[in-house]
């Protein structure tokens, strides 16, 4: 069952089943909207926390694992249009037993790339 925060925002998990690769969806809803009619940066920077962290727990195979943020960076590449479908594609980049380093893309179903984020991951075992 995917998180409350997910859900809320119209995210989903498109493809996980490779260790430390997650592709997700989401359309940028009119709710989601700033004042200048666009999609407000926050939620583009949550829709890429939510595939990063997916990517990185995909890359604990094995183990069961919690993930926490220890820092994010996102660079906007361009507005995203409200209706416009986006795509965001995270991979970890490297990892061990206790930080995963992961990058993504966004892109808009015109392949127009709109953001690029990177993050630390830190691990907590899941008892």
């Amino acid at each position: 069952m995917p998180p409350n925060c997910d859900l809320t925002l119209g995210m989903r998990c498109i493809d996980k089943s490779t260790p430390g690769l997650s592709i997700w969806e989401m359309v940028a809803g009119e709710e989601f909207a700033n004042p200048a009619g666009i999609l407000q940066g926050g939620i583009l920077g949550a829709f890429a926390d939510s595939a990063m962290g997916a990517a990185a727990v995909t890359f604990a195979s094995g183990r069961k694992v919690f993930v926490a943020n220890a820092e994010m960076k996102v660079s906007f590449l361009g507005a995203v249009k409200i209706g416009e479908v986006l795509t965001c594609t995270a991979q970890v980049v490297s990892g061990g037993s206790r930080v995963a380093f992961v990058e993504s893309s966004i892109l808009t179903n015109e392949d127009r790339l709109v953001g690029r984020t990177s993050s630390t991951y830190l691990y907590r075992d899941r008892n």
